[in-house]
Protein backbone atom coordinates (compact mmCIF):
# COMPACT_ATOMS: atom_id res chain seq x y z
CA UNK A 1 0.00 0.00 0.00
CA UNK A 2 0.77 3.91 -1.07
CA UNK A 3 1.52 5.82 2.21
CA UNK A 4 -0.82 9.00 2.41
CA UNK A 5 0.74 12.46 2.09
CA UNK A 6 0.19 14.89 3.92
CA UNK A 7 -0.16 18.26 1.81
CA UNK A 8 1.90 21.09 2.91
CA UNK A 9 0.30 24.89 3.72
CA UNK A 10 2.01 27.78 4.29
CA UNK A 11 1.82 29.02 8.23
CA UNK A 12 3.44 32.73 9.17
CA UNK A 13 4.87 33.25 11.62
CA UNK A 14 3.56 36.72 13.85
CA UNK A 15 5.23 38.97 16.37
CA UNK A 16 3.63 38.82 19.66
CA UNK A 17 4.21 42.11 20.38
CA UNK A 18 3.78 43.83 17.41
CA UNK A 19 1.38 41.59 15.57
CA UNK A 20 3.10 41.77 12.37
CA UNK A 21 3.92 38.94 9.80
CA UNK A 22 7.82 38.68 9.46
CA UNK A 23 8.43 34.79 8.74
CA UNK A 24 7.06 32.32 6.78
CA UNK A 25 7.26 28.59 6.21
CA UNK A 26 6.03 25.68 5.21
CA UNK A 27 4.51 22.94 7.10
CA UNK A 28 2.37 19.65 7.20
CA UNK A 29 -0.88 20.23 8.60
CA UNK A 30 -1.89 19.24 12.12
CA UNK A 31 0.32 19.20 15.39
CA UNK A 32 0.47 21.70 17.93
CA UNK A 33 1.22 25.53 16.93
CA UNK A 34 4.90 26.84 16.87
CA UNK A 35 6.44 29.48 19.22
CA UNK A 36 9.67 29.95 18.57
CA UNK A 37 11.68 33.11 19.89
CA UNK A 38 12.65 35.08 16.53
CA UNK A 39 14.37 38.31 15.60
CA UNK A 40 11.66 41.02 15.03
CA UNK A 41 13.07 43.65 12.55
CA UNK A 42 10.58 46.50 13.99
CA UNK A 43 11.33 46.15 17.62
CA UNK A 44 15.37 45.24 16.40
CA UNK A 45 15.35 42.39 18.99
CA UNK A 46 14.16 38.83 19.79
CA UNK A 47 10.26 37.91 20.85
CA UNK A 48 8.08 35.45 20.63
CA UNK A 49 6.37 34.51 17.30
CA UNK A 50 3.34 32.47 17.39
CA UNK A 51 2.04 30.38 14.14
CA UNK A 52 -0.68 31.59 12.56
CA UNK A 53 -2.65 30.26 9.10
CA UNK A 54 -4.32 33.43 6.72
Amino acid sequence: MAKSKKKKETTFLVCQETGEYNYTMLRKTGGEKLQLNKYCPKLRKVTLHIEKKK
